[in-house]
């Protein structure tokens, strides 16, 4: 059925849809402040006329190369594109100051594609059996499983504390709960406005928050400098050697970022660390990450790559995003007629090798312009930030308001944007924030629901076996973030020798 997908979007229409969209998403990468779920909301509101397979082919396309593009940045500016990046300029900046540049971007690109690659085999192979266990879900299930992504995605928020990716959660779920309920239509939290009796949208909240944040953030911080080390070695192709001498590390970063893209709102970001992590452990020379190490650079950009198809699953099978990008692309499902979900498997069976099958030709793109436009995104990084944010910041405007044409939305955009400059000054993550929004609905229905069906009786959402592996799975993830929980755990440990090469030290 993969087969059959690849040669149905072997069109003229579609490859010079892939063929845009991907470059457009790499340049999207590649300038910092233009991240990758910032590219995917505002290209979704310029997407309405499109047929509805076109417009998530173009989606997904923009999706994949934004996450690889912002390895460009990373490597000749030390600043990552995107959040996704940052473990690439570890070892992908020192390569650079060491003349080696080209050697370092095409070792992103190898890695990119092979993570890719990777996350799809596991995305044709674990989303339909996935999408038949979730038949058994039920509103108890989904209430946990809400809670669940919320939990985690602020657990998992990396170099932020705990608690805080918890309050950017709640935060979410209390505008969530804005406007009209989902089963008897009472307006709550209106504050005595009417515009805001249907609640506030996700895509200007989203763009709000990722997009005119972003802005702010750009501006007020100093300008990169590029690398400045001669390219002793012009050539962008890379070498057979490095890809066969990190085979393992291909494999194993790709398994890990698709296991990380599964859970829920986690994100590409904890999948390159994560993938980094596990590569210099298995290191023979550890010393070298953080100095231009090609293992730690091979597994950071595989690894996010990776984490891509692997959001997907989620997404595609339980209506619940694996990352913030991936909950844009829920909400253009909904826009062009499909409903993610259990049922998808019954209404749409074909769809999730469609899917596969962009990722397939989004992966062969970036592998197509990364391999031979090189010069041409070194000369894009140059571009003035004076120059391009006040035209990131009409798009802003523009996409929301294209919506719905209410200029209330550009109020929520720019609410939001403000509200998430403040938020990231103070460090604390959007993920949680926006994935709250996202799964606010589905928590509030579904608690609703089981309180129904339980004649207001609490038992089973704990009684119910996979409400129980959830709550299990939530009290753990909890207590790891506490201090307390952390020391005791330790205290059981047998101590190792200090060694100050440690993962930790480095990052």
């Amino acid at each position: 059925m993969l087969g059959a997908a690849i040669v149905a979007l072997a069109t003229p229409t579609a490859l010079f849809h892939v063929g845009w969209s991907t470059l457009l998403g790499i340049f999207v990468g590649s300038l910092p402040g233009l991240t990758a779920t910032m590219g995917v909301a505002l290209l979704t509101t310029l997407t309405y006329k499109l047929e509805g397979n076109t417009a998530i082919l173009v989606l997904v396309c923009m999706y994949v190369g934004a996450i690889y593009g912002g390895s460009r940045s990373a490597i000749l500016l030390n600043i990552p594109g995107t959040p996704a990046s940052a473990a690439t300029s570890l070892d992908g900046y020192p390569l650079a100051r060491a003349g080696q540049a080209g050697h370092a971007m095409a070792v992103a690109t190898t890695g990119s594609a092979l993570g890719t690659l990777v996350g799809i085999v596991l995305l044709v192979v674990l989303a339909p059996p996935l999408a038949d266990a979730a038949l058994a879900f039920g509103s108890f299930e989904y209430f946990w499983l809400a809670v669940f992504g919320i939990v985690i995605s602020g657990r998992l928020t990396g170099g932020v504390a705990p608690l805080k990716g918890y309050i950017a959660g709640i935060l979410g779920l209390m505008v969530a709960m804005i406007g009209s309920d989902g089963i008897h239509a009472h307006v709550r939290f209106d504050l005595g406005f009417d515009a805001m009796a249907g609640g506030i949208g996700l895509i200007p909240a989203m763009v709000g928050a990722f997009g005119f944040a972003e802005v702010l953030t750009v501006m007020f911080n100093p300008r990169a400098a590029m690398s400045t080390g001669n390219d002793a070695r012009p050539r962008t192709l890379p070498r057979l050697a490095d890809i066969v001498a990190n085979r393992f590390n291909v494999l194993r970063s790709g398994v890990i970022g698709t296991i990380v893209g599964i859970i829920p709102g986690v994100g590409e970001d904890i999948g390159a660390w994560a993938s980094y992590a596990a590569a210099r452990r298995a290191s023979k020379r550890p010393e070298l990450f953080g100095r231009g190490s090609i293992e730690g650079l091979t597994a950071a950009e595989t690894g996010n790559s990776a984490v891509v198809p692997g959001a997907l699953i989620p997404a595609l099978t339980l209506a619940v995003p694996g990352s913030a990008s991936a909950a844009v692309l829920i909400a253009a499902l909904y826009i062009h007629g499909i409903r993610p979900g259990p049922m998808i498997m019954i209404e749409q069976p074909d769809f999730i090798y469609s899917v596969a099958a962009m990722l397939v030709y989004a992966t062969l793109a970036i592998l197509l312009f990364g391999l031979s436009l090189t010069r041409l995104f070194v000369q894009i990084l140059r571009v003035p930030r004076e120059m391009l944010m006040p035209l990131v910041f009409v798009l802003c405007v523009i996409g929301p308001y294209a919506l719905t044409q209410r200029t209330f939305d550009i109020a929520v955009m720019v609410v939001f944007g403000l509200a998430g400059f403040v938020l990231r000054r103070m460090d604390y993550p959007m993920a949680p924030l926006v994935l709250g929004i996202i799964l606010g609905d589905l928590l509030d229905k579904s608690l609703r629901r089981g309180l129904t069906l339980s004649d207001g009786s609490l038992m089973p959402f704990f009684t119910r076996p996979i409400s129980l592996v959830f709550v299990v799975l939530i009290a753990g993830a909890v207590l790891a973030g506490m201090p307390g929980v952390r020391k005791a755990i330790a205290g059981l440990l047998p101590r190792r020798r200090h060694d100050s090469h440690t993962f930790g030290d480095d990052t």
